[in-house]
């Protein structure tokens, strides 16, 4: 049984593995929650599925935060 979208196709528009598999969880959140479908006529009947065929067609996306700074505290 093959999944739709392979995720050779989905790491072309997200290289990591952990920020695909956070991101389509978040988005399958607000999908559980109402949130209307970006993709037309999804082929998935479950939320995370369609999370992924968002990230597929390039409607949904990420970027990273800019100027992180790490703070430890001494004691």
């Amino acid at each position: 049984m093959m999944l739709e979208p392979s995720i050779d196709s989905l790491q072309k528009q997200i290289k990591s593995k952990y920020t695909l598999v956070t991101l389509s969880a978040r988005r399958a959140r607000e999908l559980k929650q109402g949130s209307a479908p970006m993709v037309e006529n999804p082929t998935s009947s479950q939320q995370v599925g369609v999370a992924l065929e968002e990230i597929d067609c390039g409607k949904l996306t990420y970027s990273h935060a800019e100027n992180i700074q790490e703070r430890t505290e001494t004691t």
